[in-house]
């Protein structure tokens, strides 16, 4: 419980506390609900929950109450609207964060992430990333607190995602291979240590980027409503993928579902760090465009951001179309296996892999269609990713589905 003092007369105070402990179950999912824009009101909330009204507007108070939910008594009935409009229901602006620190190969991260996705503040990102895991992690472990400091937040957990697979249950990255990283490092022990030790209440958790960018725009962005949903993204260097089915990100038996990085897509291709060779991995990501291109990676700015920019200034250059077209075929062909064997409802493509199917969509398409048995049954819905920092909001994700499990453990624990 909260722990407030009830102001109620004791007979009306009596029922309620009845209806919340009818109720108590229903804590999680309702937040849960409120969290994902899939209770706006309580009048949804009551149907989703399959509650009465009455345990409804007292779980919904008591969300209220632990600061984790706004309930609005007094909305405006929108225009020619019958009947008592219902309460609106939003996340608690003010109400707690999680630690959320990204690393990628041409830097890291931290940011502050409250209920409902909300970047409530974030740092520069720095250009850096030193071969020691642990001045790395350590470094964004102390930006993020502090942004706690500067905000006077409270923290409810931390999240860490880096670009590997993060094998189960030990939380060791498998295969930085943009990072000159050790093979195996124990990210999420490294990880936890530092958040404890930087005074952070909370659990700590680490998961690959491109699952968590899946996660992310799972509950709050272009896969929200997705059954199963497929995500495949190339951010700074490399190719990754995440299914989420039913709701659930799908990682396996250890963590290491959907490397689809490692899908052939060119029998002559470039030689991939895997030992293989024309990898999407190293045929379909930002470094790949720029030599298709003929241009050479400068020293100012990301490569992402560089090939992010040859595209949209200058795809009317038929040097940089005809290197565009190539990436959109190889990844197509990726698509196209991946459709096969998944069937998904969705695919969502994140960075330079969103700038592509913005640039020629149709193009894209056709190649999916093309290749795949399902495609050709009548297409699977491409989309671009919606949110900024989607793999930053993901790794919030891990540490708020702890209190969305049991809100009242969670909070009383952190």
């Amino acid at each position: 419980m909260s722990g407030k003092a009830d102001p109620r007369p004791a007979g009306e105070g009596t029922t309620s506390r009845a209806r919340l402990d009818r109720g108590r179950g229903a804590l999680g999912p309702a937040l849960e609900l409120v969290h994902t824009g899939r209770a706006p009101t309580r009048a949804v909330l009551t149907a989703e929950l399959g509650v009465t009204r009455a345990t409804a507007g007292a779980v919904a108070a008591e969300l209220e109450a632990l600061g984790l939910i706004r309930v609005d008594a007094r909305p405006g009935a929108a225009a020619g609207s019958q009947g008592r409009p219902s309460h609106r229901l939003d996340v608690a602006e003010e109400g707690p964060v999680t630690l959320a620190a990204q690393v990628h190969a041409d830097g890291f991260r931290a940011a502050l992430v409250g209920l409902g996705g909300r970047i409530v503040a974030t740092t520069p990102s720095c250009e850096a990333v030193d071969a020691d895991p642990t001045k790395v992690l350590g470094a964004a472990v102390d930006a993020g607190a502090e942004l706690l400091r500067e905000t006077g937040r409270r923290c409810v957990g931390a999240g860490l995602a880096v670009p590997s697979a993060v094998a189960e249950p030990e939380g060791l990255a498998l295969n930085p291979l943009h990072l000159a990283w050790p093979v195996g490092a124990p990210v999420r022990e490294i990880f936890a240590e530092r958040v404890r030790a930087a005074g952070i209440t909370g659990p700590a958790f680490a998961g690959n980027d491109v699952n968590l960018a899946a996660l992310a725009e799972h509950r709050h962005g272009a896969g929200r409503g997705a059954r199963d949903l497929l995500c495949v993204a190339t951010g700074h260097r490399g190719v990754g993928g995440a299914l989420v089915l039913d709701g659930r990100l799908h990682t396996g038996s250890s963590g290491l579902a959907l490397e689809v990085g490692h899908l052939t897509v060119n029998p002559e291709g470039r030689p991939c760090h895997c030992g293989s060779r024309g990898c999407l991995d190293v045929e379909a990501d930002p470094l790949a465009l720029l030599n298709t291109a003929g241009r050479d990676p400068g020293p100012e700015g990301s490569l992402l951001h560089q090939a992010d920019e040859l595209i949209r200034e200058e795809y009317g250059d038929p040097v940089v179309r005809a290197a565009a077209e190539a990436l959109i075929d190889r990844l197509g062909l990726g698509l196209a296996g991946l459709v096969n064997i998944l069937n998904p409802d969705r695919i969502i493509l994140g960075g330079l892999h969103r700038t592509l199917l913005d640039a020629d969509p149709d193009r894209l398409r056709a190649v999916v269609a093309d290749r795949s048995l399902w495609g050709r049954s009548g297409g699977v819905p491409i989309l671009a990713c919606t949110l900024d920092h989607n793999s930053l909001v993901g790794a919030a994700e891990l540490a708020w589905q702890p209190v969305l499990d049991d809100p009242l453990a969670a909070l009383s624990a952190a």
